[in-house]
């Protein structure tokens, strides 16, 4: 599959439709209309036209000939594949991060853990949202701490699809206790160099977060 990349005009605008229909701003069954996007982005009907061919090969758009293209968007089905590949990926990123994660990525993480509870105590409209930041954040170092490219641009796009329904889960205070206890736990096999017990960790961790995520439907 063809990767577009974000400097590009329509690198762009591929990722403004994609993190709409990602986000909810397009909802499923919504038709994109090539004029109106282009006059919203700025740009001509080419580069969206572009933009809706490569979204339908990612299986977020059907375009049906002489009518136009509409949003196919993530089925709660999609949700719960995801996150059962994205688990299995998940553990295997925690069991290299025991080899190749720097110090500087050790005490990033414990911010970031130090952050989510502070966010967590603190009583705010904006709580939910700041604490769903931050558990993307801890995932995000993770990847990185994989030293692996390719495991880290398909867990990052895994995040992306599941990004509405991470937030609805990590959102409610108990699973966000319970999540922030799981990223120490998992922190800490890491540090003692343990790959098999990180490993299990960021699974069940995963498996988790869905289970939640299947009380919540």
């Amino acid at each position: 599959m063809e990767e577009y990349h974000d400097h590009s005009l329509r690198g762009r605008v591929f990722q403004k439709i994609r993190e709409d229909i990602l986000t909810g701003v397009y909802k499923e069954h919504d038709e994109l209309r090539e004029v109106s996007i282009g006059e919203e982005l700025g740009v001509s009907r080419t580069p969206v036209r572009e933009a809706l061919r490569q979204l339908e090969l990612e299986g977020l758009v059907t375009i049906v000939p002489n009518k136009g293209a509409y949003v196919t968007g993530i089925t709660p089905q999609d949700v719960h594949d995801i996150y059962k590949i994205r688990s299995l990926l998940e553990g295997l990123c925690a069991r290299w991060a025991t080899e190749h994660i720097t110090g500087r990525q050790i005490e990033e993480l414990e911010e970031i853990i130090l952050l989510s509870e502070f966010h967590l105590r603190k009583k705010s409209a904006e709580q939910a949202e700041q604490v769903s930041e931050l558990d993307g954040k801890f995932h995000k170092v993770l990847y990185e701490a994989s030293n692996s490219r390719i495991l880290e641009h398909v867990l990052s796009d895994f995040h992306k699809y599941v990004q509405m329904a991470r937030m609805m889960s990590v959102g409610a205070k108990d699973r966000a206790e319970r999540s922030i206890e799981e990223h120490r736990d998992i922190l800490k096999a890491i540090k003692d160099k343990d790959p098999d017990k990180a490993e299990w960790l960021a699974n069940q961790h995963i498996m988790k977060v869905m289970e939640n995520l299947h009380m919540e439907n």
